[in-house]
């Protein structure tokens, strides 16, 4: 019995690491995406000019969507398709 109780102890103890976890940024990097990301929500940066998509346009990105779904997927994928996955 006393090891229940130290493993449920134990499990109600561990959310509060998160805790430890300063509010805001850590890193620059991580300010500039925050940044950027606050100026796509507020639309601060946005165009003056509507961009429209024509009925031409609409209708072409919709056959190109529907056209994806004629590709069978593969039961398996092929490492050597697809490129070395090695980062340089």
């Amino acid at each position: 019995m006393s090891l229940y109780i130290r493993v449920g102890v134990l499990l109600a103890v561990l959310p509060l690491g998160a805790f430890a976890i300063g509010p805001g940024p850590v890193s620059r990097a991580q300010q500039d995406t925050e940044n950027w990301l606050q100026l796509q929500v507020s639309g601060r940066a946005q165009s003056p000019i509507p961009q429209t998509a024509t009925p031409q346009e609409r209708e072409l990105s919709l056959q190109r969507w529907l056209d994806s779904y004629t590709h069978p997927i593969p039961e398996y994928y092929k490492q050597d398709e697809g490129g070395s996955g090695k980062s340089d």
